[in-house]
């Protein structure tokens, strides 16, 4: 059977960042408007009025201190509460592939490769830009690889499904060198204008290239010794945004369709089935989690990484063995534990052990077990 490496990782950051004390002064100018809107509903008992954010309620629930945005101005306007993006021409580079480009450049710089050398291209994410031509595609053509490429969605857990995808396809003899790219533009499906998830999101790109060994020539080389992904409907997690929104009759003042989530069943339900998922995972494959020399977790929530830990190695831990990424980037959906490898793996000796996991909505979970070469 082919060896497997991850031979190469890129990130594209937005240049602009939203901090706490700008969103929460937005949110509430905004809970202000609208308390304003419907005070006779309020004054009479019919309408509950819209509670303020701050910022000790966000860094409580989350540990984000900020977050980087491709455009705050349209974010913070308590008017309008999302990103204003202009419209380009078709022929032009959409702004997904514009960000998974910058982010792949990086990637197949830190492997040594040409765009040429890739023939086969995964974008990965919780959202698509358009259902078609597919975003894969546009970006293959971008940075001139060969091959196929194809779009795929498993909300957070989409780069760690695509990473399967691409060494599977290694080892059967269907590519050589694919590259795997995260292009999250959160910000475009948050609801900004509630309390309950304002602050979640931030919007970044990642890329990585998995390659067979033989090919490699990179210094900074990691074995894939197993991938495991799983699956359990919940609704508890969602977002209803979709092409038939536009044939439903519904209130104009309605609740936006894109992200919502019941958060406390989210993490009562998923902490310990991906404490469970990494440590079967890692039994099939004959360790224990305290082999683990790192643990790359998806970026969600700090409380919820930090409780995944304590039950898979019984101790609590810091950053050394399992780096935080969240108050700078806040979540990043499926970017999130591929920021935290790029960022914090170099120090790492050669035979070091290392999880890259994420998980999300589905629910759905996905790892991917390391070795540095």
């Amino acid at each position: 059977m082919k060896k497997v490496v991850i031979s190469g990782t890129g990130l594209f950051q937005p240049s602009q960042v939203i901090s706490n004390a700008e969103l929460v002064a937005s949110y509430n100018a905004y809970a202000d408007l609208q308390n304003a809107r419907y005070a006779e509903e309020i004054a009479a008992g019919t309408r509950q009025p819209l509670p303020h954010s701050s910022v000790e309620f966000i860094e409580k629930a989350s540990g984000i201190q900020q977050r980087y945005v491709l455009e705050k101005e349209g974010v913070l306007d308590p008017t309008r509460m999302k990103p204003r993006f202009a419209p380009r021409a078709d022929g032009e580079l959409s702004l997904m592939a514009e960000i998974a480009v910058a982010a792949a450049k990086q990637a197949l710089a830190a492997a040594g490769k040409q765009g040429s050398d890739i023939d086969g291209v995964l974008c990965a994410a919780a959202n698509m830009q358009r259902a078609y031509p597919a975003m894969a595609c546009e970006i293959q053509a971008a940075i001139g690889a060969r091959g196929y490429g194809f779009d795929m969605n498993v909300a957070c857990s989409s780069a760690t499904f695509a990473i399967e995808q691409a060494v599977n396809a290694i080892k059967c003899g269907s590519a050589k060198c694919v590259l795997v790219v995260n292009p999250e533009i959160t910000s475009a499906h948050l609801e900004w204008r509630d309390r309950d998830c304002h602050f979640i999101f931030g919007d970044v790109c990642t890329a990585v290239i998995v390659e067979a060994a033989d090919t490699a020539t990179s210094t900074d080389q990691w074995e894939v010794l197993g991938t495991h992904l799983v699956t359990q409907y919940s609704n508890n997690i969602r977002n209803n945004a979709g092409f038939m929104n536009r044939c439903e009759d519904t209130d104009p003042d309605a609740r936006d369709k894109t992200f919502m989530q019941e958060g406390r069943k989210v993490f009562k339900e998923v902490v310990p089935m991906a404490a469970a998922h990494i440590e079967a995972h890692l039994h099939t494959l004959g360790f224990e989690p305290t082999s683990v020399r790192r643990f790359w977790l998806h970026q969600a929530n700090l409380g919820m990484n930090q409780l995944v830990l304590k039950k898979l190695v019984g101790r609590e831990v810091g950053d050394d063995i399992a780096p935080i990424i969240l108050s700078e980037y806040a979540n990043t959906a499926s970017a999130g534990s591929i920021i935290a490898f790029h960022e914090h793996h170099a120090d790492l000796a050669a035979g070091s052990l290392g999880v890259i996991c994420s998980f999300g909505a589905g629910y759905s979970i996905g790892s991917v077990v390391i070795r540095r070469a």
